[in-house]
This record gives C-alpha cells, sequence and structure tokens, in this order.
C-alpha cells in the first residue's frame, strides 16, 4: 500500500524548488537538486509533479500568486482612479526590485532562458506579461489623454526598465527616478 504524503509536502518541494529556481536559473537546477533540497524522495516528488515542466510551471504560478496579491494590495484603494491606479503599480514594482534578495522577474528570466519554449512555464510567464501589460493598457484608456497608446507604450518601457535595472548598484535610484518618470507623463499627457 503507497504511502499517503505528508500535509504541506508538495508546498514544501514547490517553495524550495522555487527559491533554486529563481537563485540558479530553471535550467541549472535539476530534479535530483530539488530532491536533496527539499528533503524528499524521488517518489514523492514525482506524485505531486510528474515532470520538470510541471514543477516549473507551478513556479511560475505561485509568482504570479504573488505578483497578483502585491499588485492588488497596492491599488486596492484606488479602483476609480486610473492615475493613481498607475503610479501605485509603478511605485509597487519599484519597490520590489529594490529588495536586497531580488534578481529580476521569475517570468523574463525563465523567457529569457527558453526563448523557443511553447510549453505550459511559457505560457504562464507569457500570460502574465500579457495580462500586466493590458491591465496598463486599460488603464491608460481609461484617461482622457490625446495619445493612448503611446502613453501606455512609455509606462511599459518604465516597467521593463526597472525589471532590467534591478539587482544592479544604483536601482533604488533607478525605482525613485521611474515612479517621478510616470508622474511628469502622467502630468504632461493630462488634458489641458
Amino acid at each position: 500500500m503507497a504511502r499517503t504524503a505528508a500535509p504541506g509536502s508538495r508546498e514544501r518541494i514547490l517553495r524550495t524548488a522555487g527559491d533554486l529556481f529563481y537563485r540558479h536559473g530553471v535550467r541549472a537546477v535539476g530534479m535530483n537538486q530539488v530532491i536533496d533540497a527539499a528533503g524528499c524522495g524521488k517518489n514523492l516528488l514525482y506524485t505531486h509533479f510528474p515532470s520538470k515542466n510541471d514543477l516549473v510551471a507551478a513556479y511560475l504560478r505561485a509568482c504570479r500568486a504573488v505578483r497578483d496579491r502585491d499588485a492588488a494590495a497596492a491599488t486596492a484603494e484606488l479602483a476609480h482612479d486610473p492615475a493613481a491606479r498607475l503610479r501605485a503599480i509603478v511605485a509597487e514594482i519599484a519597490a520590489s526590485t529594490t529588495r536586497p534578495d531580488f534578481r529580476g522577474c521569475a517570468f523574463r528570466m525563465y523567457l529569457t532562458e527558453f526563448p523557443e519554449d511553447e510549453g505550459e512555464p511559457a505560457r504562464v510567464a507569457r500570460d502574465y506579461l500579457r495580462d500586466t501589460r493590458a491591465e496598463i493598457d486599460d488603464l491608460v484608456a481609461r484617461l482622457d489623454v490625446a495619445d493612448p497608446g503611446q502613453l501606455a507604450d512609455r509606462i511599459w518601457l518604465i516597467v521593463e526598465g526597472l525589471y532590467a535595472s534591478a539587482a544592479r548598484p544604483h536601482s533604488a535610484a533607478a525605482s525613485a527616478a521611474a515612479t517621478r518618470l510616470v508622474d511628469d507623463l502622467l502630468a504632461a499627457a493630462a488634458p489641458r
């Protein structure tokens, strides 16, 4: 008779694998390394995650849940103010990129490692990026500005720049500059 997995074993494996993937990259981390670090057996790992792709997709879904939660918390009181929501989204991203343990965006890092991937992990990463960009587009479309497409493109470039400059010297200065730049763009785009 097969043993029942201990409660929380899936989460422990996922948390351990996620930490390894984020610190070292997905390609660099093997399943045996996850087994050793999580202190679980091979059968338990493969019971919860039949393949490495399943484990990576679960890791990226967990990253998305955290990102969605943090963005929702930053914008909770701003449902009817699209400009304030845009500022809050960029400020939250800027703050997250200055954390000492921040190495970059998990979704962008995955797609950089596996640019040709069409599997589930890539779909999770691309869906997150698409949905985040769509949120910016939707918020900008609610503003009374002459060229919403250009403003959305500029704000998206600021977000991309925040992730690109993270984990580098002076990332805190870049984060502060990014939030000021969004303020400047929104002020310049406001109807006269």
